[in-house]
């Protein structure tokens, strides 16, 4: 069911309209009074000359009421319900109004030195800084923030943001060849020798593998041997290869330029270069990436990535006492202490948000306005009428009491005037 207009109205706006109605008895009483004056002075003037300057000054209020009544009246509606020509003029005139008021509002206040002065007189960053680094506040940005940002996170949609990670993922990941981009990189690594490391971590691992599984040997090499062969000679045989590994692992780890290491570089030396140049061993690699990282693998890494994150998000947003909170509260607080102390950076501060300001509304200031013009014109022209007379209503009912007072004035000038010049 439809609301009545007064069930449209704000308490502000049912307090203004009785405040209305109030001066609206007040100015009609006026009027009253002055035909009740006007009528028992007109009555009783024979009587009583003197009454003759009374019924002239009732005679100008009733005039000068009933002529600001008009005055008032045709701002809003026709007088009497008479369509009377220049009557009416709000509601008549609605858009056109509207036009005027955005065309006032965007050449006086939209105006870049309006606003840049403005903003340069008001300081700013001191001001944001001085409430920001109260610990409550900052407690309550933080706050708001996390909300806010919870809030987008659910919002979002989990199969879109996959895709959206999954996309990248394979723009930039997957796509791009990874063998030049690692065979350069590993150029590097054994150009400045910063392979010997991990080549040392390697024969080391080696030498203790070799000293704690003396075991793993026995049978290495006598199991391959005919079954003929002596079992002596068989553990011999197994012995004396655990011994040349042992030897040779632990030559390897003593000498810096041994061949095996100069052999290992230059292995690595030629798979640098292969993975530059050789088309065989970029494809061979290309090949192993693109198994690995299928496309359902992909989405199923992306979906885990994405899933994994926002829960962890959400949990440590949703938690006061979390240490993403904790940090959001406490970097909050060091921003507004730099700003309430650094005067350097308050400088820079306002200084862009005064630029950011102006060209906003150097850029957009039609726009802004255009606001006021569009609002105006979709308004009810009746609605509109009510909105403007609530507002402005009761000040012009003064102008109507006024108008009973100055007419009664003026009426008992002209007459006193008149009488002592043809009296």
């Amino acid at each position: 069911m439809a609301r009545t207009p007064t069930e449209l109205l704000s308490p502000a706006d049912r307090e203004r309209r009785r405040s209305l109605q109030v001066m609206k008895g007040v100015a009609l009483g006026a009027l009253v009074v002055m035909a009740i004056v006007f009528v028992i002075a007109f009555v009783l003037q024979e009587q009583h000359p003197w009454l003759a300057y009374v019924r002239a000054a009732a005679e100008g209020g009733m005039v000068g009421a009933l002529a600001d009544w008009f005055a008032v009246t045709a701002l809003f509606r026709h007088p009497l319900g008479i369509p009377i020509p220049h009557t009416a003029i709000i509601p008549r005139r609605k858009d056109e109004i509207g036009r005027s008021l955005g065309e006032f509002v965007e050449t006086n206040f939209l105006e870049g030195r309006v606003v840049r002065a403005k903003l340069e007189s008001t300081p700013i960053a001191a001001t944001a800084g001085a409430w920001l680094r109260d610990p409550a506040h900052a407690e309550t940005v933080g706050a708001e923030a996390s909300t806010v940002a919870a809030g987008i996170l659910r919002a979002l949609s989990d199969d879109e943001v996959q895709d959206l990670i999954s996309d990248l993922a394979r723009e930039h990941l997957l796509d791009p060849e990874w063998a030049p981009t690692l065979g350069a990189w590993l150029s590097r690594v054994v150009a400045a020798d910063a392979h010997r490391g991990a080549v040392d971590l390697g024969v080391d691992s080696i030498v203790t593998w070799l000293n704690a599984n003396r075991d793993s040997f026995s049978g290495l090499v006598s199991r391959r041997l005919p079954s003929w062969v002596p079992s002596v000679a068989m553990r011999l045989v197994d012995d004396t290869v655990y011994h040349e590994a042992v030897k040779f692992a632990a030559a390897v780890q003593a000498d810096p330029d041994h061949p095996a290491r100069r052999a290992i570089d230059r292995y690595l030396e030629r798979l640098a270069d292969n993975l530059q140049h050789d088309p065989t061993t970029i494809g061979r690699l290309e090949d192993a990436k693109s198994s690995v990282f299928d496309s359902p693998r992909v989405r199923e890494l992306a979906a885990e990535a994405w899933n994994t994150a926002k829960a962890g998000l959400l949990t440590a947003l949703g938690d006061p006492a979390s240490g993403l909170r904790r940090r959001i509260v406490a970097a909050l607080g060091e921003i507004g202490e730099r700003l309430a102390t650094d005067a350097a950076l308050q400088q820079r501060v306002d200084t862009r948000v005064a630029d950011a300001a102006v060209f906003l509304v150097d850029r957009y200031r039609h726009d802004i306005a255009s606001i006021i013009t569009d609002t105006v014109e979709k308004w009810d022209p009746a609605e509109t009428t009510e909105k403007i007379e609530l507002m402005v209503g009761r000040d012009l009912q003064y102008i109507r009491l006024n108008g009973t007072i100055v007419g009664a004035l003026a009426g008992l000038a002209i007459f006193s005037i008149a009488h002592a010049v043809l009296g």
